[in-house]
């Protein structure tokens, strides 16, 4: 892949879809099965994506209609990490029952492909490093993330880059980065710094044991990274000692939580609100799956 042309001057907003999330989520966390006309296939997975996408795109976003892109994850996306770090989502489910979402991958994408919805699947990438080369790439456009991955705050940006979590309540859907300063007492610069001392479950990264949330905010306070806490006189007492005996452990950790901006990546947005989506019956309807 060569270089990317620029992005378009727009004012279109950007939809960005962290697919597997939403895929995984729909399939395990729909309020009802929904099975084929014979009963023979569980259609879920498939079923609960579209419905999610589209009432998110009726009820949720907070600005225009959007040009919306579907990210995926690539099949060796995690192996970089993984090289680094043997442990990095080590603790992840690869039973059959864990995996089953990925049967609709194939008919996912051909149903985005018939209603003109953008999706991006880079073989060597994650998901997230994706998202984060396009926030990255297109800074004159608003840009929405749908996600319950915490690792995409982040990328939060005032009003421009915004992520919307349709796990919580209606009123709480969208996610700002002065909430999570509130909720944290950490900025979007400093989330990796603040997850690689207290860690991240979902990742399997351990963080610094005796270190809560309290205490790595505190640390980090008034904008500090982990580069400055060595001169920052903060590394006092145990809890200082624990930090500092772990401490190549903890800037790796922080490698591992941070999102590259430089994927490369063929997709170029058009700068036009993608049409709408049917409903999620109509969707398996015309792939022929019922």
């Amino acid at each position: 892949m060569g270089a990317v042309a620029p992005s378009p001057s727009s004012a279109t907003p950007l939809f960005l879809v962290d697919g597997f999330n939403v895929l995984w989520r729909g399939h395990f966390g729909f309020p009802a099965p929904i099975f084929s006309r014979d009963k023979q296939r569980n259609l879920t997975g498939l079923f609960a994506f579209f419905a999610l996408l589209r009432v998110t795109l009726r009820d949720d976003l907070d600005t225009a209609p959007a040009e919306v892109c579907v990210v995926l994850d690539g099949e060796h996306g995690s192996a970089g990490r993984k090289d680094a770090d043997a442990d990095y989502k080590a603790n992840r489910e690869s039973t059959p029952e864990a995996l089953a979402p990925l049967q609709f991958l194939a008919p996912m994408k051909e149903a985005l492909d018939a209603y003109g919805i953008a999706w991006v699947e880079i073989d060597d990438a994650e998901a997230d490093d994706v998202v984060a080369t396009l926030v990255h790439r297109h800074l004159d456009q608003p840009i929405r993330i749908m996600s319950a991955d915490q690792d995409y705050y982040q990328l939060l940006d005032g009003e421009r880059v915004r992520i919307i979590n349709r796990s919580r309540k209606a009123s709480k859907r969208i996610i700002t980065d002065t909430e999570v300063h509130e909720r944290y007492g950490v900025t979007p610069a400093q989330w990796p710094d603040y997850r690689a001392l207290t860690g991240d479950k979902s990742d399997n990264l351990p963080g610094v044991k005796g270190i809560g949330a309290k205490t790595a905010a505190g640390l980090l306070d008034g904008g500090l990274t982990l580069d400055d806490l060595p001169a920052s006189g903060r590394l006092a007492g145990t809890k200082g000692a624990a930090i500092t005996s772990a401490w190549d452990d903890v800037l790796r950790w922080r490698e591992l939580s941070r999102m590259r901006r430089d994927v490369p990546i063929p997709w170029q947005a058009t700068g036009h609100a993608s049409p709408s989506l049917p409903r999620p019956a109509d969707v398996i309807e015309k792939l022929g799956m019922w």
